[in-house]
């Protein structure tokens, strides 16, 4: 291998590698933004939330006999 093959070489590496850090760091701040998307969703809670059920539904239930 003559020295401008090499050095093409190890230029297309380093460029690889800058790219996948780039791909890296935008998929996980798309991951980050689809988190707070849900969690938004949510309401910051770990229940479901019943705001687009009908009245009643979801609601406790009094069985006392």
């Amino acid at each position: 291998m003559d020295m401008m093959s090499m050095v093409t070489s190890l230029l297309a590496a380093k460029a690889g590698g800058v790219q996948t850090q780039i791909v890296t760091s935008i998929l996980k701040s798309n991951a980050d933004a689809e988190k707070f998307a849900v969690q938004t969703l949510l309401g910051g809670q770990a229940a479901p939330s019943t705001a687009n059920l009908g009245p009643g539904v979801g609601g406790n239930i009094n069985i006392t006999a």
